[in-house]
């Protein structure tokens, strides 16, 4: 399992990394065509769009993996390890139901929707670029049960400061 979330984890950083300098030079690309060749490249401005959306996508699934999406602690520091472990636990599973319904069914609803639909300067359907919401979803499900695993066992980095 730690393989598992070590390959996921190693793969969407890369992408991350990947998709920010293809942003960074697209966004260059675009301002030098806007003010140097006096002709704005609008293709590339609206793939940058994409990529931002793609990008955060695929980071929200990165904080899951790593139990690093916010939380407020007030409650839960008032509890003993066991039922911190039972509420975190609780919390993994809304994560996954969450990603079940909203992310894997409602995406790819959506992207079978959009995929009639055109963008204006690429040309490709709209759906290819919601693909990227039930792709989350599935990466989110995989990590929300690493987590509980880990959860179960004590090895989460959360049990291991608390002791459990």
């Amino acid at each position: 399992m730690k393989r598992l979330r070590n390959v996921l984890t190693q793969l969407l950083r890369a992408l991350a990394g990947v998709s920010l300098l293809a942003m960074v030079a697209l966004t260059c690309w675009q301002v030098f065509t806007r003010y140097v060749l006096q002709n704005p490249s609008s293709w590339s401005e609206e793939l940058v769009s994409y990529l931002f959306a793609w990008a955060s996508l695929l980071g929200a699934s990165l904080v899951t993996g790593e139990r690093g999406h916010m939380n407020i602690p007030i409650v839960v520091e008032r509890l003993r390890p066991t039922g911190r472990r039972t509420l975190a636990v609780f919390g993994e599973l809304v994560a996954f139901a969450f990603s079940l319904i909203i992310l894997v069914y409602g995406g790819v609803q959506i992207s079978q929707l959009a995929m009639g639909q055109m963008t204006s300067s690429l040309g490709v359907a709209v759906g290819v670029f919601y693909v990227v919401l039930p792709l989350c979803g599935v990466l989110n499900m995989i990590y929300t049960i690493l987590n509980i695993a880990d959860l179960c066992k004590g090895t989460a980095a959360d049990a291991e400061k608390e002791g459990m």
